[in-house]
C-alpha cells in the first residue's frame, strides 16, 4: 500500500514583509553548536516535534525526545530564511536526504509554494547556550 503524506512546518510565517527580516538577529550567535555522532540519511516523520528555520541553508528538526537535528541543505534555498516555512511530500514514515522542500510564501492572503530544494544530511547537534554574564 502507497501512501503520500504532505506535510506543512513553520516557525512563523511572514507577518509585517521586511520589517520583520530587518529586526532579526543570526539565530545562532547566543550558542555553541556541537555535533554528537555521525550525519543520519533520514529521521522519523512521526517523532518531529517542530522546526527552527536558521537560514537559507539550515534547518533544525527538534524531535520529541528533545534531541535536534540540523539539516544543512547541499544549497541555498531562496527565500527560507525569510518566510521560515517549509513543505515536504513523502510517501514514507521518513524524511530523508533525498527529498525535496518547498518554501512556502504568504503574499496578499495566499499560501504559495516556491522552487523545489534538496535536503542533507541529518546531523544531531546539541546547542549550548553562551554565557552572557562575561563582562
Amino acid at each position: 500500500m502507497r501512501f503520500s503524506t504532505t506535510i506543512i512546518l513553520a516557525s512563523a510565517l511572514a507577518v509585517g514583509g521586511s520589517a520583520l527580516a530587518a529586526a532579526k538577529a543570526p539565530k545562532d550567535e547566543r550558542y555553541e553548536i556541537k555535533t554528537v555522532g555521525e550525519p543520519q540519511s533520514c529521521i522519523r516523520r512521526s517523532s518531529i516535534r517542530s522546526t527552527d528555520v536558521i537560514d537559507d541553508q539550515t534547518i533544525d528538526f527538534r524531535m520529541n525526545n528533545g534531541d535536534i537535528y540540523r539539516n544543512t541543505l547541499p544549497n541555498k534555498c531562496s527565500g527560507l530564511g525569510f518566510e521560515e516555512a517549509f513543505s515536504y511530500k513523502t510517501s514514507t514514515s521518513q524524511l530523508c536526504s533525498v527529498d525535496i522542500i518547498h518554501v512556502l510564501d504568504q503574499t496578499a492572503g495566499r499560501l504559495d509554494t516556491r522552487g523545489a530544494c534538496g535536503l542533507g544530511k541529518f546531523q544531531k547537534i546539541e546547542k549550548i547556550r553562551k554565557d552572557q554574564d562575561e563582562d
